[in-house]
């Protein structure tokens, strides 16, 4: 005998459909906010790792200012180390200079001739004395100029006063010679190597 059933079977199919569709989308949404929040846990870490990797450059490139700022200093120390012993080594090398220069004035000087003060400034040095007369000044400077440690004689004076007897008071100037060491220590400096040699000191003349 055939069955014939009486449920609303369509009703019943309505409702497991929309069941069906109401599970998908829940389904669909918490698959959705799942992925979302995984996104999101995922791009917070690459931010942070970036902020990471950023702080760490900002404290090595710290490090590295504080280093640069070391080695300067040490170069600014090392050019000053490097200067002091040059002037150290000149100073070394110029000692007997002035032992020369004063055996010099000594050759230089003709007779009737007496130096009364001699002082230095720097290179420049000026003489004063007494001579017999102005002809024996001139033999004075002309034996500075032909010397080895002295050039550039300059007379600034020649007075006669009436309480020296002796002669005429005299004033000049020379200037100590600059030797080839101290011409090396200037590497722009014209002449610096290869300097003509000096000429030979002149005897004291007179007239």
């Amino acid at each position: 005998m055939p069955r014939i059933n009486l449920l609303p079977w369509r009703e019943q199919q309505r409702k497991e459909r929309k069941l069906g569709f109401v599970v998908g989308l829940g389904a669909g949404t918490v698959a959705a906010l799942v992925a979302s929040f995984a996104g999101y846990l995922w791009f917070s870490s690459l931010i942070d790792g970036q902020r990471q990797r950023n702080e760490l450059l900002k404290t090595e490139i710290v490090k590295l200012d504080r280093q640069i700022e070391e080695i300067n200093n040490l170069e600014a120390q090392k050019q000053q180390f490097i200067a002091r012993m040059q002037i150290i080594e000149k100073l070394q090398r110029s000692r007997p200079e002035i032992v020369h220069v004063f055996d010099t004035v000594v050759k230089t000087i003709p007779d009737g001739t007496y130096l009364t003060e001699v002082t230095q400034t720097g290179r420049r040095i000026k003489f004063h004395g007494v001579a017999q007369s102005s002809t024996r000044v001139s033999s004075f400077m002309r034996n500075i100029d032909a010397s080895q440690w002295l050039r550039n004689p300059e007379l600034e004076v020649v007075e006669t006063k009436k309480e020296n007897t002796f002669g005429s008071d005299f004033t000049l100037y020379a200037e100590q010679a600059v030797s080839a060491t101290d011409d090396e220590l200037e590497p722009g400096k014209p002449g610096a190597k290869g300097q003509a040699k000096p000429k030979a000191p002149a005897k004291g003349a007179t007239p």
